[in-house]
């Protein structure tokens, strides 16, 4: 018995490989690889990945594969849900038999909702689903499996024991075999790395506690559990092999800078590869490590910034300071490094002055680019708990995405309505991107590679559609 893991057809562009921080529709047509079911997939012999969204297969096709499985593994989340569970209907519809499993943070944290959401489902996975997809697909007894919530003959519903997180990262099987098998490369892209990409993870959990962010509060923990650099080191050298096409690859770890002698110990073993590489950091890296790496084929750092505001930082729990950040990317500059800034409006406290210090932050940073999102209070994180206290829950909100799978603003505050938080995002890249130096640094690039100049007039086009939809949004609300 084998299974297919699925990311189903969903919203057009929607990048449910985000999960890091949320799902939703981007401003930018992109997709982040679906590693978390690409893991489990490579511990099953004759499993099918397959990512619907990014490949545009629609529900007919994706059926069409489905009925060739006694299994369905579909990765879900609170955005997509009601979405997934059609999808696993008609799966079931057509073929009663098949067992269907849903796994991602929704599905963790409330694996009895999720199953209550659809009569489809079989089970659902707890945190770390790896071995619980890999026993499931070998036949192994639902009530035998941990970390697994299921219905039995009864159909009632039974919580098995929890599963115990994976300590020896090494035990697992490389990903890119599975991407090399049953992906395209050339279908992901993001706007700030090289195209095409291939992300990965070299380990999970991550020992900040931001309040706001997902999978260390829902799947990974806390503790950065990693792969050995030797481990890392080899599957790049295969992964090099598998794709002379890639351009750049990715460390998508929640933290890869979380624990410096290890990161400087990678780069090294990368370097007689000379690959060009990049990964997220928190913005406190010492200069020397940012120059280790620089040599050893670092190109960018993705820098989770958040707020120009330190209180909302403290609240949030960041652990970084204003003063740390600007250095760290002082730093940088003068080092070659590229820096992708991600800030979050609608946090704990936000005001109509915290959102200009914000703006006014970003402008004085003045990274290569940006990426402007909505507080987003998942189920399982603290800021969702936060809210849910406080009464920050806005009161005509319909989620976290809109019927087109863009971000909404779900929280607001005294003085300050999700409606301006919302119309703030776009007003935010207006004021960084309208701007002499990042306009510059854009055309740059742009005349330096004919490629890149067709992206760059696909992406603006990309951009400025998506914000006409969010006015139209607005003017609707």
């Amino acid at each position: 018995m084998s299974a297919l893991f699925l990311s189903p057809p969903s919203f057009d562009g929607f990048d449910g490989g985000a999960g890091a921080r949320y799902q939703a529709r981007r401003e930018i047509r992109s997709f982040w690889y679906p590693t978390w079911l690409a893991q489990p997939a490579a511990l099953v012999p004759g499993s099918k990945l397959m990512d619907c969204p990014p490949h545009d297969i629609g529900v007919e096709q994706c059926l069409a594969e489905a009925k060739k499985y006694d299994h369905v593994i579909l990765h879900t989340s609170t955005p997509s849900l009601k979405n997934d569970c059609k999808v696993a209907e008609a799966i079931k519809s057509q073929k009663p038999s098949t067992i269907i499993g849903f796994v991602g943070a929704q599905a963790a944290v409330l694996p009895e909702e999720t199953l209550r959401s659809s009569e489809a489902i079989d089970w659902a996975g707890g945190k770390e689903f790896d071995f619980t997809c890999k026993e499931v697909a070998e036949g192994r007894p639902l009530s035998e499996v941990d970390g697994l919530i299921y219905r039995n003959s009864e159909r009632k519903i039974i919580r098995n024991r929890e599963r115990e997180l994976i300590q020896d990262m090494d035990t697992l099987p490389w990903v890119t075999d599975v991407y090399h098998r049953d992906l395209q490369v050339d279908k992901y892209s993001i706007g700030y790395l090289k195209d095409p990409y291939v992300s990965l993870y070299t380990g999970r959990g991550c020992p900040a506690q931001c309040t706001f962010c997902l999978w260390p509060q829902t799947i990974g923990g806390h503790k950065y559990r990693v792969r050995s650099p030797e481990n890392v080191a080899a599957e790049m050298a295969h992964a090099k092999k598998l794709f002379p096409q890639v351009q750049e690859f990715f460390f998508d770890d929640d933290t890869f800078t979380a624990n410096l002698p290890r990161a400087r110990e990678i780069a090294k073993r990368l370097k007689p590869l000379g690959l060009t590489w990049s990964c997220n950091s928190r913005a406190n890296v010492n200069r020397e490590t940012i120059a280790i790496m620089k040599d050893c084929g670092l190109r960018l750092f993705l820098v989770g910034y958040e707020s120009g505001d330190q209180k909302i930082l403290d609240t949030i729990k960041k652990g970084v300071r204003l003063e740390v950040a600007k250095e760290f990317t002082k730093n940088c500059r003068e080092l070659g490094v590229l820096i992708h800034g991600t800030f979050i409006l609608g946090l704990p406290y936000e005001t109509k002055e915290t959102i200009e210090k914000t703006i006014a932050y970003a402008k004085e940073l003045d990274v290569f680019s940006i990426q402007v999102s909505l507080a987003a209070p998942y189920p399982g994180t603290e800021l969702y708990e936060m809210a849910k206290e406080n009464g920050w829950f806005a009161k005509r909100a319909n989620g976290i995405i809109d019927e087109n799978g863009i971000q909404e603003s779900a929280l607001e505050y005294p003085g300050l309505d999700k409606a301006e938080i919302y119309e703030s995002v776009e007003r935010f890249y207006r004021q960084y991107y309208l701007r002499a130096r990042p306009i510059l640094r854009i055309v740059k690039t742009m005349l330096e590679d004919k490629k890149v100049f067709v992206r760059r007039i696909r992406e603006g086009y990309e951009f400025f559609s998506t914000m006409a939809r969010r006015r139209e949004h607005t003017a609707n609300a």
